[in-house]
């Protein structure tokens, strides 16, 4: 096998989570142009649908499904679904994730529960669901997408629920990673930084804080989504295929200091 054909995901599927917008799009596309048919989910159809029309009209095999992350009867009847129909899934991106801007002691717990029941307990949800067929199957690849955030404490915006939900994440992933590995699944996490999307151009073009978060990037500029896909795309095939319960950080060395 070359090395360039160990980053092919031909003849299997993969699942990403909010696969429809920003990081998880890049993914898609990424992962389609590397071979794999799709299923990106979303909690509504608003956006997915265009999605997964954009990326059929290119030639590619997507389907979309709903899936609500705070929702445990959704990712189950999602999952149930989408294995009935597909009959294989090799791949699962954890890509679908949310943050709440507030202090600790400000936070809502409404805030807090749905930032954790997204970001922490939607994805072991999601990951027991496919994990299982995994392991039935006898091998497979689980992609979470983290965060930096996980790594240190932001600054100087406060957002502790998130940077709480993408450590504890990242934890789990090791977890994951050790009780699965004797049955073939591998599970790793990809770690972005800052990132500009469609969704998060007009947060970071509008906060005080931008300049500051770039100047304490050593490659002194944001991430394109395009930027943070091949890692996934790396984790997700054969070219990474002695590797499992790594945080792969694309944060432009912010987390350096």
């Amino acid at each position: 096998m070359s090395v360039l054909s160990r980053f092919s995901l031909k003849d299997q599927h993969a699942v990403i989570t909010g696969g429809y917008r920003g990081i998880g799009l890049a993914i898609a596309r990424a992962f389609a142009e590397a071979g794999a048919s799709l299923t990106l989910t979303a909690r509504n159809t608003e956006g997915l649908d265009a999605a997964v029309a954009t990326l059929r009209d290119q030639g590619h095999d997507v389907d979309a499904a709903l899936m609500d992350m705070r929702d445990p009867s959704s990712i189950e009847a999602a999952a149930d679904g989408i294995i009935g129909r597909r009959r294989q899934v090799h791949v699962l991106v954890n890509n679908a994730g949310i943050v709440r801007r507030a202090g600790i002691l400000d936070v809502s717990l409404k805030d807090w529960q749905e930032v954790m029941d997204t970001n922490l307990t939607g994805l072991f949800l999601a990951s027991q669901a496919f994990g299982r067929h995994m392991v039935a199957m006898g091998g497979g690849s689980i992609v979470n997408i983290g965060s930096n955030s996980a790594i240190i404490v932001d600054r100087p915006q406060t957002h502790g629920s998130y940077n709480v939900s993408k450590a504890a994440m990242h934890m789990l992933s090791k977890i994951m990673a050790a009780e699965l590995a004797p049955h073939g699944v591998r599970v790793n996490v990809v770690a972005p930084g800052y990132t500009v999307t469609e969704m998060t151009r007009p947060a970071i073009e509008a906060a005080a804080d931008a300049k500051e978060w770039q100047r304490q990037t050593p490659l002194a500029r944001f991430a394109d989504a395009d930027e943070i896909a091949p890692a996934a795309l790396y984790l997700a095939s054969a070219a990474s295929s002695f590797v499992t319960g790594e945080v792969v950080v694309v944060d432009g060395g912010y987390t350096l200091w």
